[in-house]
């Protein structure tokens, strides 16, 4: 073998070592929990229960509290303590998992958690004496592409941090201070009990953009970990089920890019 064949071998090698480098750095496989792990995980955290729902209501006085007073503090405790976040990774894995029956469940169960927590913000602010909307109020009306992105990237950190074999990590809380589920749900009820239409418009199509970008992320991932299908489901189905939900994401889309247009003119 001459010089040139061992610098073209060398060189083939060094390739294939970078390329490897590269891909045990992005990989999503390296550390992740069995399949068993993350599915016991993420449909306990996504269970409706007399718990989640106390502490859900917790969650919405002190994100009302704090948004009627323009605290930024005590929305962020609320955000933590919320636990809709949970639901939403749930319904991912369902319906990932070919599940539809139980991802049925859980969206009738995130369904009831909306309805809670517009209802109970919406009496809290029929009740509370201060009428004026705070900043923290007006911060929730007036989504654009960006909240797009933060709540794409958001769900792809929650639902790799809730996938992994090191249960013990602090991405959740950080996942759920970016993506900002509560504050436009209490919002909408701010916006209903001062019959101010477009503010409810505005704070609902937040909530939709978070909720619906963080299902699919959290999608995306669970499929590149091959979760298993525990549902029979036919291709033919399941490429119908896809196309809706790409019909759906351009859907949503097109008034948060909208609206970044008229901010950018």
């Amino acid at each position: 073998m001459n010089s040139e064949d061992n610098k073209d071998s060398n060189n083939i090698e060094e390739k294939d070592s970078f390329k490897n480098i590269l891909q045990r750095t992005f990989s999503l496989h390296e550390d992740v929990a069995t399949h068993d792990e993350i599915k016991n995980r993420l449909l306990a955290g996504g269970k409706i229960t007399g718990t989640n729902m106390l502490v859900m209501l917790c969650a919405i006085m002190i994100a009302s509290i704090g948004l009627n007073t323009g605290s930024t503090a005590v929305i962020i405790g609320a955000m933590l303590i919320s636990p809709i976040m949970g639901t939403i990774l749930a319904t991912a894995f369902c319906v990932e998992s070919a599940n539809l029956l139980l991802a049925r469940r859980h969206l009738l169960g995130f369904a009831m958690q909306i309805i809670i927590s517009v209802g109970a913000s919406t009496i809290f602010f029929l009740l509370s004496p201060i009428k004026e909307p705070t900043g923290e109020l007006l911060a929730r009306t007036n989504p654009t592409f960006f909240d797009v992105l933060i709540a794409t990237f958001g769900g792809f950190a929650g639902i790799i941090g809730q996938t992994r074999s090191d249960k013990a990590n602090n991405i959740i809380p950080g996942v759920a201070i970016a993506t900002a589920l509560m504050p436009p749900l209490c919002t909408c009820g701010y916006s209903i009990a001062n019959a101010n239409w477009q503010m409810l418009s505005g704070a609902a199509y937040l909530f939709l953009v978070n909720a619906y970008f963080i299902f699919i992320s959290s999608s995306v991932i669970l499929s590149i970990l091959k979760i298993p299908k525990t549902g029979e489901i036919s291709e033919a189905r399941w490429r119908r089920l896809r196309r809706y939900m790409v019909i759906t994401t351009i859907i949503i889309l097109i008034p948060s890019i909208i609206f970044i247009i008229q901010i950018a003119t």
